[in-house]
């Protein structure tokens, strides 16, 4: 079998293992950093998170400046609230610490604090010309993957649609995955953040620049996200499931770094932008549907298979396979209580037509295994309806 072209460049160091925070000032000193920021939002605070990573910096000896007025999805204003706090705290190293929110914010500061411009100069891939900042990313929730790309998605203040600004210099040089941090989540924030992850593995594994090594990711992560995530919602507690989790949502998020997604979250962002819907709730909702029409593709509909075969859902020679995923992402959704329509999200229709415009503009759409188009995007906003 001839083996596809790829191109696979890791740039981040990964360290996992329970307790492993208390390694962040080492780590900072291997770097040369001095004068630390930390990008935090208000929720680790209250968990305490925040203190702890600030109590193990100091104890090696470094200044930290802490910003922690994220914003979930953030947008270019927390971006330039966050440059304007840095150039006053002159700092020479970023700590993203927290959710995906956290990290793309640290990510976006560090674009505008290193080679000036606004968020919107960065958007695409490989548009900045200067040397960035070191940084490390601190994942406290199971989702984005975030820590294991070198993409900020940061989202327009008064659209709310979300801009992808990639670079490999923005990349973390060492991402932390310590499960103890994931054990504060709320369920709803666990099972939100689970089924994102969830749905990277998913879309990566067929995405039109899918390759040996993203797909080598995905579906290590979907094996370990579709056997633990049920556990890690009954068992909240349950370090063994988190830690699955959480390494899951980064092989996902590597998946991502090499393939890219499709036209589930090309669908869902136009739902958050205009309804406020949770990012995790949209794909929930409408990656079976998607699932199923891409399935019409029968090579895509065999490599579904091999996941239905990976989650013991059915062999992946069965003819149906494609519909068994589908409804078996449902019965997870359902299961975490989660919405699996977007009737029960109480979504406007009227809105469909000018949300699958703005679908078929995204750019996770376009690397779709099957043709999308606007048309076709109504329609699975009606199918999820």
């Amino acid at each position: 079998m001839q083996t596809p072209e790829f191109d696979f460049d890791p740039r981040t160091r990964v360290i996992f293992g329970q307790g492993t925070l208390c390694r962040l000032g080492e780590f900072v000193k291997e770097f040369g950093g001095s004068k630390v920021l930390l990008v935090s939002d208000q929720g680790l605070k209250a968990a305490g998170h925040e203190d702890r990573a600030k109590s193990y910096l100091a104890a090696a000896g470094l200044d930290v400046a802490v910003f922690d007025d994220v914003h979930p999805n953030p947008t270019t204003d927390d971006i330039e609230a966050g440059v304007v706090f840095a150039r006053e705290a002159d700092v020479d190293f970023i700590v993203g610490l927290g959710g995906g929110s956290s990290m793309d914010c640290a990510k976006g500061i560090n674009f505008l604090l290193t080679n000036g411009g606004k968020m919107s100069d960065y958007q695409g891939v490989g548009k900045a010309t200067k040397p960035m900042l070191p940084l490390i990313a601190v994942p406290t929730t199971s989702g984005t993957g975030s820590e294991a790309q070198s993409f900020a998605i940061i989202a327009d203040p008064n659209t709310h649609m979300k801009m992808a600004c990639g670079d490999k210099k923005a990349a973390a040089r060492v991402a932390i995955l310590d499960p103890d941090l994931t054990l504060t989540m709320p369920n709803s924030v666990r099972a939100a953040t689970g089924i994102d992850a969830i749905s990277h593995a998913v879309e990566s594994f067929v995405a039109k620049k899918r390759n040996p090594v993203s797909q080598l990711f995905s579906r290590k992560a979907w094996w370990r996200l579709s056997k633990a995530f049920l556990t890690s919602l009954a068992e909240p507690q349950n370090v063994e499931a988190n830690g699955s989790m959480l390494i899951g949502a980064h092989f996902a998020g590597a998946a991502i770094e090499n393939s890219m997604l499709g036209a589930t979250h090309a669908l869902a962002n136009p739902l958050s932008a205009h309804c406020d819907l949770i990012h995790g709730i949209a794909v929930g909702v409408l990656l079976p549907h998607v699932i199923r029409y891409n399935g019409a593709v029968p090579e895509i509909a065999e490599l579904y298979g091999k996941l239905a075969e990976d989650a013991g859902i059915c062999k992946q020679s069965d003819a149906k396979a494609t519909d068994h995923l589908a409804d078996f992402i449902t019965d997870l959704v359902r299961q975490a209580q989660q919405p699996t329509s977007l009737s029960e999200c109480e979504v406007d229709e009227s809105l469909f037509e000018i949300m699958a415009s703005e679908a078929a503009e995204q750019w996770t759409g376009k690397n779709n295994p099957r043709p999308v188009s606007v048309e076709s995007f109504l329609e699975l906003y009606r199918c999820a309806y």
